[in-house]
């Protein structure tokens, strides 16, 4: 019996940070399967230098979308390509055109990462996209996938697979007492992120020597928050390190860190956190209730209150018995249900369910 081939196209917006190009980066790294090739297609960003098989990848230009169609109508052409993987709504409508153009057959499967700006103007319109082109669209989290239902999105079409961690790059570190206890946040300096707040638990740690809280990552609040702590005189209680080019040393490094958004689906920082061990204390939004099991393998905070996150702090502070329980059965979940390799085997799976139908 001949074995039959399934090309496969990866397409993504831009290679600059951010938790859905990271997703394309992994997929990119790892995907292998006798029965698939994978070719993929992203603007530029900084993130490219991580890509490990040019050979089978082209650039796109932002904004230049006429170009960029007709350069990947090449690429399909060329290659044969019976399944294109958008890792956003943009590259859903490319796919969609391209489905067009070529009159193939084509597959198309959508990772959805976070509400579109489709969605907040018609969920209808959405919808009806969906339903119509989209032969397959992966949640990362069944928070996602129950807002897809709301939304009129057909069940039969929706899948959750979770993001996965590497666990070779975030290993389990065990902490050592030291005489400083630090408190981390890991995030683009934006205002969906809402670090002013974090800065308001900083606070209320104020003349607490021994307690340091630390912001990792840039963005476009970093002049703003700057400027907050110092009219705080918090400079000696909160630094502010930047962009961070090894996040497993900085996660690493903290003894507790802290999520603090207004929105979330389903962050990275949650699952690399419990990877390293070191414990989180998170605003319970999107899907992080379904990594982070409140006591058991981190706290969850209801709302966005000083008082319960401050009260959080100091029972990790206070209690190094329960700081380890949380880090080990953290570590634990993450192995069983969150790794890199389960994402990419669920995912190729997801690739060969559609290889008959192609």
């Amino acid at each position: 019996m001949e074995v039959v081939t399934v090309n496969v196209l990866f397409l993504t917006d831009k290679l600059s940070f951010g938790g859905a190009e990271i997703y394309f980066c992994k997929l990119e790294n790892h995907l292998e399967h006798p029965d698939l090739n994978f070719y993929y297609a992203a603007g530029p960003g900084d993130l490219q230098d991580r890509l490990t098989n040019k050979d089978h990848y082209v650039e796109l230009k932002r904004e230049k979308h006429f170009s960029n169609l007709l350069k990947l109508k090449k690429v399909m052409k060329l290659h044969e390509i019976s399944l294109i993987h958008a890792n956003s709504l943009r590259m859903v409508l490319y796919g969609v055109a391209l489905k067009m153009v070529t009159r193939r057959p084509i597959k198309l499967l959508y990772t959805k990462h976070n509400i579109t700006w489709l969605e907040l103007k018609s969920r209808k319109i959405f919808s009806t996209l969906m339903n119509r082109f989209v032969d397959r669209i992966i949640t990362v989290s069944n928070f996602e996938k129950k807002s897809l239902l709301e939304s009129g999105v057909q069940k039969e079409i929706i899948k959750t697979i979770y993001n996965g961690v590497d666990l070779e790059q975030f290993i389990f570190r065990e902490k050592r007492e030291n005489q400083t206890f630090n408190v981390g946040v890991l995030a683009r300096l934006s205002k969906e992120k809402n670090l002013e707040f974090f800065i308001e638990i900083a606070r209320k740690f104020k003349g607490m020597k021994n307690v340091n809280f630390v912001i990792g990552g840039d963005g476009p609040e970093r002049k703003n928050l700057e400027t907050l702590i110092d009219r705080y005189g918090l400079s000696g209680n909160v630094k502010m390190l930047g962009s961070i080019k090894n996040p497993e040393k900085f996660i690493g490094d903290m003894d507790v860190m802290l999520l603090t958004s207004n929105r979330e689906v389903f962050p990275m920082v949650i699952l690399e956190s419990m990877a390293v061990g070191t414990p989180i204390i998170s605003i319970d939004r999107g899907g992080i209730s379904e990594a982070l099991l409140e006591g058991q393998t981190g706290y969850l905070v209801t709302e966005h209150s000083t008082e319960a996150f401050h009260e959080k702090i100091l029972t990790l502070f206070a209690d190094s018995t329960k700081h380890r329980e949380l880090s080990m059965k953290a570590r634990q979940r993450v192995e069983e249900e969150f790794s890199l390799n389960k994402m990419v085997g669920e995912t190729i799976q997801e690739y060969l369910d559609r290889k008959d139908v192609v």
